[in-house]
């Protein structure tokens, strides 16, 4: 007696036919993304794009769902095997690698619908007005001073804090700058942040939503703020500006200290500003040098607050204003430094120029519907025809 499995050997052309089924599988799966989407398809990027490793198993699935499959059929006793390899097999046979090649599809379409694909959409521009503007903000430690005069219309653009914790200084010019953000137009507004160096969180742009979203994310810890390094911010937000159309360009530059540190003196920036026709607009936020820190917790968990020693220099603010033909502010409070944002608009002219405005379309249901679909008939495949009775 011989112990065999209860399958044929494994040919060339099963092998072709797997595959060969797998990618028709796949382009009738693919088929419903692509006619669905019709120009959706241009500009796609990934949310998730770390999960497309994922797909890495897909060989192994297709495997052990079809030729691997063979190896856990039962087994048989037979004396034997030759009249088993001359006889025909039934349309189960032929359809028996089907289940495990609409798994490894569906589950193919699953992943990328994970992954969350993203189609930039880019509709026809049209002939706008406005200014580019580069938002220079401080994220120096000193920004952690409290500042308590705070309208409620702005406290409601940031998430609520804990009992017990006073409004920033950042606070008040972050809920200044997401109003700034909301009451655009046709204003390309970039956003320079800087601390011990500076860096460009944003150039300048009309997609006013990613301008915001990064705007809120912004806290004290996410630069190293020991210095403040203003000489250097205002050069890149120069080098921001120096390839702009707009006929006016503006530099807003919002700090509670003086220039520490950093490659670029503050005058020096401020004549590269003028070359390229940039005018620096400086807004002191706070008075004078010192300034109610928090200093941690008492014994029953609320916060401490101290006078802390914070120099500020309205004299080089005002220095790199006049170089440039702008205007220096001082904001006490949030509605003071939302008045001065709003003035400085005011003073400069605006531009005609083509603006193209990009959306965003999520297109992970576009796979996910298929995928789902392809492992559902999987299912009810190996549930109705290929079950096996042990």
């Amino acid at each position: 007696m011989t112990r065999v499995r209860s399958k044929r050997p494994l040919s060339s052309w099963r092998v072709l036919s797997i595959l060969s089924l797998t990618i028709l599988i796949s382009l009738i799966g693919l088929s419903y993304s692509y006619f669905g989407l019709e120009d959706g398809w241009q500009g796609i990027s990934w949310d998730q794009p770390q999960l497309l490793f994922a797909a890495l198993v897909l060989p192994f699935v297709l495997w052990r769902g079809t030729v691997g499959e063979d190896r856990r059929n039962p087994r048989i006793m037979i004396g034997t095997v030759a009249p088993l390899l001359r006889s025909p097999g039934g349309l189960r046979l032929k359809f028996r690698d089907w289940p495990g090649i609409l798994r490894t599809v569906g589950l193919g379409l699953l992943i990328v619908s994970l992954a969350r694909p993203i189609s930039t959409i880019y509709p026809d521009t049209s002939e706008e007005e406005g200014i580019d503007v580069v938002l220079v903000l401080d994220l120096s430690g000193s920004m952690a001073a409290v500042i308590d005069k705070f309208p409620e219309d702005l406290r409601r653009l940031l998430p609520p804090k804990a009992p017990g914790l006073r409004p920033t200084r950042l606070d008040a010019a972050k809920a200044v700058i997401l109003d700034f953000i909301g009451r655009r137009k046709s204003d390309r507004i970039g956003v320079v942040v800087f601390g011990k160096a500076a860096y460009v969180l944003s150039p300048p742009t009309l997609d006013y939503q990613l301008l915001s979203t990064l705007v809120s994310k912004m806290e004290l810890d996410l630069i190293d703020g020991s210095s403040t390094v203003i000489g250097d911010a205002l050069g890149v937000a120069v080098a921001r500006l120096r390839k702009g159309t707009a006929k006016s360009r503006a530099i807003i530059l919002l700090t509670d200290g003086d220039n520490k540190g950093g490659g670029i003196a503050p005058e020096y920036a401020a004549k590269l500003a003028t070359v390229v026709g940039a005018k620096v607009f400086p807004i002191q936020i706070g008075d004078g040098d010192t300034a109610e820190l928090q200093q941690g917790f008492d014994l029953f968990g609320n916060p401490r607050y101290a006078q802390v020693d914070f120099p500020v220099n309205p004299t080089l603010l005002e220095k790199i204003a006049y170089m440039t033909s702008g205007q220096m502010y001082v904001a006490n409070d949030a509605e003071a430094l939302r008045a001065s944002l709003h003035d400085v608009l005011d003073q400069l002219e605006k531009t005609s120029f083509e603006a193209t405005v990009s959306s965003f379309l999520d297109l992970y249901r576009f796979f996910l519907l298929p995928g789902v679909l392809l492992i559902a008939l999987d299912a009810i495949l190996r549930t109705l025809v290929f079950r096996r009775f042990p």
